[in-house]
Formats: structure tokens, C-alpha cells, sequence
């Protein structure tokens, strides 16, 4: 019932129509985001002739696929005109059979009978900014307030040149286990910018960037895919005012997705916002989990 198709194999017509009618349809299994974050690493499983649809990004290691989502790509999972837990179990079922699975993501819509791990994403519905600046928590509208000293010699600037941006978030970036993983991770952000699917905000103090948002744009979906900040200048509360700048500029054409976080500093931050916790499941195996199971087939 399920088939297994390569990234040349996809009929991409029927692909973008099964995910626009889709109930779970979300920014991050769209060709053009996939494209950039996996490359053309990545097969499709399809449930009888595109009813029901699953990208599957994927490396290559020792000559294995080892399913994982790519960097930035927080969700994925199965893509329906309406949810189904019967249709999903297939979907899990096939995955785990025929793949070594590092670490998977389903999307917030996904429901299974099987019991899985969840994490947490953060998002605001579209609605007017009014609305949801009245929302805020009152500790983030006190971090919004900025002190006359800072106020009298800050800006906001859209459209940093990407060069500044880059330079930036790569003296900035907190998170990347070695130069390898920044490396990659600047890769990403630079095709992002190639094809033109993101903005650069900064906030500039004295003439000087000390913070920065990546924002990722879909047509219904407003991302935010980092946040980058001068550590010893945190206190200015510089990203929170960008952040709030990114929401006034799309909230009401769009929603805005936090990409979440399991810290508990970071849900505080975006809970600041008013954002609605939402869930999403997901399977994860360690290296050595994988490194048996290999063994073991064989």
C-alpha cells in the first residue's frame, strides 16, 4: 500500500497538490525548504497514489541511509487531506522496517496508536498585531521598553547585507558541537538566502549589530529560524524587540512559528509572547542503537 520512491522518481505536481490539501500542512515539507536543508537527500513515501504522502530526509553513512531531520527542519511526518491514526501506523511501520532511523519528527497533526515521544513547538495564529501585542506576558512588554540611554541610540534595520549576517551568527552561534556543524549550518542559512526564502533583521546600537533574526517566509507561515545575540549586550533586550518587530510586520498575513525548544529559559521566552504550546511526536534512536541493529540484520 505504501511505496517507496528517490528523490527523481516524485511526481512533484502531485506532491505540492497532496500537501496544500493536507490537513497538516506546514512550511518545513515544502519543496523549496527541503531542497535547501536536505538537498536531494531525501526519498517520498506515497499511500495510494499520493492520498497520503511522507518525505523522508536522509545522510549517508558507510554506505547506509540514516534517516534524520536536517538542521532547521523541525517537523515533517505524514501529509493527508485528513489526519488518519490507521494510515499513520502504516507510515511508521514502513519506516522503521526499511530504514535505520536517527532521529524522526512527525508534524502536530500526526496522531498514532503507538505511544511516542513529544516535544514542544511555540506559534501564534494569524491575527490583528493589536490583538496580540495586548497579549503579552507584562515582563515581556517591560523588555520591550528600552531604556532612554539605549532608545536615544539603537534601530532596527530590515534587510542586513547578508555578508554582515553571516559574520555575525558565525562569531554568534550557540549550539554547534565543532567547526564542522557551523559550517554546515552557515551552508544552510547561505541557500536560504540564494533563493531568497529569508530576512535578516538586526538591532543595531551606536552604529553596531548586537542582534539578529533569521526569519524564514512562507506565504502562511512566518519562521523563526534563529536568534542571534552580542552576549555581552543581552541586556539591551535587543532580540525581543526584533522579534516583536518581525511579529507587528506578518501576524496579520500569516502565522508566526517560534520553532520551539525544550529549554526551560526558552519556553518561558516564547511563552512570553503568548504563544500556544503546541506538540508534535517523534522517534529517535542513539548511534549505538543504530550500530545494533545493523548488526543484528546482517
Amino acid at each position: 500500500m505504501i511505496k517507496r520512491l528517490k528523490y527523481e522518481e516524485i511526481d512533484w505536481q502531485k506532491y505540492q497538490n497532496c500537501l496544500d490539501n493536507s490537513e497538516q500542512k506546514i512550511y518545513s515539507a515544502e519543496k523549496k525548504f527541503l531542497d535547501v536543508t536536505a538537498k536531494n537527500n531525501w526519498d517520498m513515501l506515497v499511500f495510494d497514489d499520493y492520498k497520503a504522502i511522507m518525505p523522508v530526509p536522509f545522510i549517508k553513512k558507510l554506505g547506509l541511509k540514516i534517516v534524520v531531520n536536517p538542521k532547521l527542519t523541525q517537523q515533517l511526518g505524514v501529509f493527508s487531506h485528513k489526519d488518519s491514526v490507521d494510515i499513520n501506523e502504516l507510515f511508521l511501520d514502513f519506516l522503521q522496517k526499511n530504514y535505520k532511523v536517527w532521529y524522526y519528527a512527525f508534524n502536530e497533526k500526526n496522531s498514532f496508536k503507538t505511544e511516542l515521544k513529544r516535544r514542544k513547538n511555540f506559534v501564534l495564529e494569524s491575527d490583528s498585531y493589536e490583538n496580540i501585542r495586548d497579549k503579552y506576558s507584562p515582563k515581556r512588554k517591560r523588555k520591550l521598553r528600552l531604556n532612554p540611554d539605549v532608545a536615544d541610540f539603537s534601530e532596527i534595520k530590515e534587510n542586513v547585507y547578508f555578508e554582515d549576517a553571516k559574520k555575525f551568527i558565525e562569531n554568534n552561534l550557540l549550539g554547534a558541537e565543532n567547526i564542522r556543524d557551523k559550517s554546515s549550518f552557515l551552508e544552510i542559512i547561505q541557500r536560504f538566502y540564494e533563493n531568497k526564502l529569508i530576512d535578516f533583521y538586526g538591532f543595531y546600537f551606536k552604529g553596531r549589530l548586537i542582534n539578529l533574526i533569521a526569519i524564514y517566509q512562507e506565504k502562511y507561515t512566518s519562521v523563526l529560524l534563529g536568534t542571534y545575540n552580542l552576549k555581552e549586550l543581552v541586556k539591551f533586550n535587543g532580540a525581543s524587540n526584533l522579534i516583536d518587530y518581525a511579529i507587528k510586520k506578518n501576524i496579520e498575513l500569516r502565522n508566526f512559528d517560534f520553532e520551539g525548544g525544550e529549554l526551560p529559559n526558552m519556553e518561558e521566552y516564547f511563552r512570553g509572547f503568548r504563544a500556544a504550546v503546541k506538540s508534535y511526536p517523534y522517534i529517535e534512536n542513539s548511534k549505538i542503537q543504530l550500530l545494533k541493529s545493523y548488526f543484528i540484520r546482517q
